[in-house]
């Protein structure tokens, strides 16, 4: 086990040792864990108040640093939940039943995760999909069990992760003590409904243990020329595209999450993944990651985002059900999931996790945070391995590697080495091998190719509105022109009543019947903004497109 660098890479953020090659906890907390797993009339640990020392005694075994300290109201927020807002019958089923199946999946955590190291090398043929530090610039994927999901989380619930190295290392915080403090510093109600959609996670897992996978995927634009990937794209790229517009759906009612099965589920991001969920936060994506709580588990191993990538979530279980937004937001009771199991035990949940410019104002309309935007949502709507290959069968339409000023480079068909040859395209949840005379079978169907063949369309609303305040005309337009070139066949976006959208099917349909191009819509956006940002217009985008509608 030493021997491996996944592993080394995390394990300073674990709180487990590794002695003669065995992942280990301190056997003081060996003895701490068996204690709690054999019940409050063992362990003692029958309330919140109590269950706060117990998870002191145990991070004093953990020997943590001074840094590491938790929140200075954590124990009070403990208190509070557990022995004022459960019945004595939650609490009852909570101490006698939860906390002792907490504790013995924790027991069993140095192994599940030698298990998962043990299995990770032949997941993906040549793929590492090891749980390890997925660091900015270096795109990767890592797939864990729901499982050892579990365990994860539950570290995250007892406090026990080092956080002295997260900061330096730009890696959002996991445990949940700002969760639990923050309820008793400045309580509201959206906030214990938040815990309560958390610890609805735990009473079910340990009921029944789920079987299925999550991955978690780092995707990055390279911003150099790369031979293998879709670079960043600049402006001429955008502006000479060809690519037709995708087919538009609005949605005047209705949610991202209970989408048909299938898009990709656009999380309105932080760029430090999760924003505020354990924290104060409760608008789109910190509800998300309450009713999904498994996408916790990529907030221990991802660190902020940067303005070329995004992070793309496969499989999470959602558990709960909820109704309002941020400070009406309640959790509503059980949820069961019935999305089906796809390719490598995952549910066919796929959720992109895009940060949009946080409060630009008229810095939006500026040509290079137009780019930013574009190139964020189109890195997290791409599937880069397909995309790719649709590049080299269609680079009759273009000549060349794109220079300096287009980026976007991909390989001529003619410059694909003998070692390429044999390529695999992941068709997002199938697999296809090619061999060159395949590859120019469907060089004569390129048309066919334009006409956005991933399957997966994209879900979404105002991204990088509300809270973040951005221009939702404009960002819905940005959205768009990023699906379409990334191939996707339709946009599914959600309104959520903003009155500002209220002409998007007219305008959509318009410019559709019209049969624009992405390079022909993007020209005009970047026309308007000019006007905007210059004062020449005080029009919405859509008023200015088309004045007559």
């Amino acid at each position: 086990m030493e021997k491996r660098d996944d592993l080394g890479s995390i394990l300073p953020f674990l709180p487990l040792s590794l002695e003669s090659s065995s992942l280990v906890w301190p056997n003081q907390v060996v003895e701490a864990l068996k204690a709690l797993s054999r019940g409050p009339s063992h362990s003692r640990v029958d309330s919140g108040e109590v269950l706060y020392l117990a998870i002191s005694d145990i991070r004093d075994s953990l020997s943590f640093t001074s840094s590491d300290r938790l929140a200075p109201s954590t124990g009070d927020g403990y208190a509070l939940f557990f022995d004022e807002f459960l019945s004595r019958e939650e609490a009852r089923k909570w101490f006698g039943e939860v906390i002792p199946a907490m504790a013995r999946l924790l027991l069993r955590f140095p192994a599940l995760l030698e298990s998962h190291y043990r299995s990770a090398d032949s997941v993906l043929a040549g793929v590492e999909t090891g749980l390890r530090l997925l660091r900015s610039q270096q795109s990767g994927i890592v797939i864990l069990s729901q499982e050892l999901i579990g365990a994860i989380l539950t570290c995250s619930f007892f406090c026990m992760f080092p956080t002295a190295k997260r900061y330096s290392t730009h890696l959002p915080m996991i445990n949940f003590d700002l969760l639990l403090a923050s309820l008793y510093e400045r309580y509201n109600e959206s906030q214990e409904n938040k815990i309560k959609c958390i610890i609805h996670y735990f009473e079910r897992i340990y009921s029944s243990i789920p079987p299925g996978y999550v991955s978690f995927e780092r995707k990055v634009l390279p911003m150099e020329q790369n031979l293998h990937f879709v670079t960043y794209p600049l402006t001429e790229f955008w502006a000479t595209s060809k690519v037709p517009l995708c087919q538009f759906e609005v949605c005047r009612s209705g949610l991202i999450e209970n989408h048909l099965e299938g898009a990709l589920e656009v999380d309105f991001a932080n760029e430090y993944l999760g924003g505020g969920a354990l924290h104060m936060g409760c608008v789109q994506e910190e509800i998300r990651f309450m009713i999904n709580p498994e996408l916790i588990a990529g907030m221990l191993f991802l660190p902020s985002m940067s303005d070329n990538e995004a992070i793309e979530i496969v499989g999470t279980e959602r558990f709960s059900d909820y109704s309002g937004y941020a400070s009406s937001f309640r959790f509503s009771g059980d949820y069961m999931d019935q999305r089906e199991i796809g390719s490598l035990g995952r549910r066919n949940t796929r959720i992109i996790a895009i940060d949009a410019l946080c409060w630009p104002g008229f810095r939006q309309y500026g040509l290079d945070c137009l780019l930013r935007e574009v190139n964020k949502a189109f890195c997290g709507f791409l599937d880069q391995s397909k995309y790719h290959y649709h590049q080299i069968v269609l680079h009759d339409s273009r000549t060349g590697l794109a220079d300096d000023n287009g980026g976007a480079s991909f390989v001529p068909h003619n410059q694909v080495s003998p070692s390429n040859r044999d390529v695999t395209i992941s068709n997002d949840n199938k697999e296809v091998k090619m061999c060159e005379g395949q590859i120019d079978d469907i060089r004569g169907t390129s048309s066919n190719l334009l006409n956005h063949q991933n399957d997966a369309g994209v879900a979404t609303g105002n991204w990088g509105c509300g809270a973040f305040g951005g221009d939702p005309e404009l960002k819905t337009v940005i959205q768009w022109l990023a699906a379409s070139q990334a191939l996707r066949p339709q946009v599914s976006y959600y309104t959520f009543e903003m009155k500002a959208l209220e002409n998007l099917d007219q305008v959509t349909q318009w410019i559709l019947s019209h049969k624009w191009t992405v390079g022909d819509l993007w020209t005009l956006m970047v026309d308007y903004s000019s006007k905007r940002r210059r004062g020449e217009t005080d029009l919405g985008l859509f008023s200015w497109l088309l004045p007559n509608l």
